[in-house]
């Protein structure tokens, strides 16, 4: 009997079922493709930021306060420096958080004067240096992914494979502009006694200070200092988890923490906690938050994450409003069937319990069918936004199904107190 009078309302109200299924879908669909972006966004999110910069920096520990603002004594030489191996740069790959190591980049500056006697910072750095770690990995890391901002205006990014990339340096666009420099054109740079002639490969915009500066590669301003094998600096730009109560703790001091607090601190990818084990493998560092750049990821992904859930809610109460106009349409038709059944002795109960049944089955279709159309959305928004697909999350699956049957139950609940105030008199005389 039950069967009967589903099919029935199923077959003969069609047209309304099959806009209550709609809805839903398009509900579920929207909470579908928005919960796998939230589970999913945070790399993402991260990996597009670390477009604009390092959010870790490593210095020597013994670094005086004179170095860290540049005090240079004869030949470009840093008094009180002190100096980082470049030897042990691979080892960042070797921490416990080593696949959050994006890319990194060492530096080191020096002054020297120009052909026109004029003072200039030539920087050293990598631009696109091959590693091949002990563990098998290789990769590629400098700064020319550390600075993919830059704007090469003239010539190009300088290529540390081919043959005399010492001998050629990238310019500042301020400084380019000032000395009437062109690409292809050689130049002497002078520190103390030590000459580099260096070709201009290209000049770049970066809307800093680096305008009025000259890099080269790191071998160049090492054999032109009389530095080999050391390096002021390193820049790292690290996939981090935003910190919360346990990671500010810790970043005061680590060994205040309870042994179970400090593990799982350290398992977790905030950046006071990758900061730790940069210096548990690079001698003699101090590593440290470019805190700017570490707050600015966690705001905006939670900022981001926040606008999600916020447009999921609001999605889903719609569908309740619009569930609740069709399922009460739907039951005002069937005034007189519902009335009927209550004059030869069917219960409230038995009555409410066949229109939310035939609503859940509604539902459910709804929910498949939107599920489905929710994974292509959430593979559009990772498309189009964040360039690569989106995982979908097996999670969502009983989260979104919860939240359709909790709106749908919601948006049904005028249609029954319809259904429990219907009195067989009045229907059936038409006085409703």
């Amino acid at each position: 009997m039950l069967f009967r009078m589903i099919r029935g309302v199923l077959f003969h109200q069609k047209s309304k079922m099959l806009l209550i299924a709609v809805t839903i879908a398009l509900g579920a669909s929207l909470a579908t493709g928005m919960l796998n972006v939230v589970m999913g966004v945070e790399e993402k999110v991260n990996k597009e930021l670390k477009n604009y910069g390092a959010n870790i920096t490593v210095k020597p520990k013994d670094a005086s306060l004179l170095s860290d603002i540049y005090d240079v004594g004869e030949g470009g030489e840093a008094l009180n420096a002190a100096y980082l191996k470049e030897d042990e740069l691979g080892k960042l790959k070797t921490i416990f958080w080593a696949f959050n190591i994006v890319d990194f980049t060492p530096f080191l500056d020096t002054q020297v004067a120009l052909p026109d006697g004029a003072q200039a910072k030539l920087v050293g750095t990598w631009f696109n240096h091959h590693l091949s770690l002990p563990t098998g990995e290789e990769l590629d890391a400098g700064i020319a992914g550390m600075r993919s901002w830059w704007d090469v205006t003239a010539g190009r990014w300088l290529d540390e494979a081919n043959d005399g990339a010492n001998e050629q340096i990238m310019v500042g666009a301020l400084l380019a502009e000032e000395k009437h420099w062109t690409v292809g054109e050689k130049v002497r740079l002078t520190a103390g006694e030590q000459a580099l002639d260096a070709e201009i490969v290209g000049i770049f915009d970066a809307g800093g200070d680096e305008d009025n500066q000259l890099f080269t590669t790191l071998d160049a301003v090492q054999a032109l200092t009389d530095r080999v094998g050391k390096v002021a600096s390193i820049e790292v730009s690290a996939l981090t988890t935003p910190d919360n109560d346990l990671a500010r703790r810790a970043a005061r001091n680590p060994d205040a923490l309870t042994s179970r607090d400090k593990e799982t601190w350290y398992c977790t990818a905030y950046v006071s906690a990758i900061c730790y084990q940069i210096q548990e493998v690079i001698t003699g560092s101090v590593a440290s938050a470019v805190r700017q750049v570490a707050e600015s990821e966690g705001t905006v992904l939670e900022k981001t994450k926040l606008l999600m859930i916020l447009i999921t809610a609001l999605s889903l109460i719609g569908s309740a409003l619009g569930i609740s106009n069709l399922v009460t349409a739907s039951v005002m038709e069937r005034a007189q069937e519902i009335g009927l059944l209550k004059a030869i002795g069917a219960k409230d109960r038995s009555i409410t319990g066949v229109v939310m049944t035939e609503i859940l089955i509604t539902a459910l279709l709804g929910f498949t069918a939107g599920y489905f159309m929710g994974f292509g959305f959430a593979q559009l928004i990772g498309r189009s936004v964040f360039g690569s697909a989106i995982d979908m999350n097996p999670r969502v699956i009983p989260i979104v199904a919860a939240l359709i049957a909790l709106v749908t139950i919601a948006g049904s609940l005028p249609a029954i107190r319809m259904v429990l105030r219907l009195r067989p008199a009045e229907v059936l005389h038409g006085g409703h």
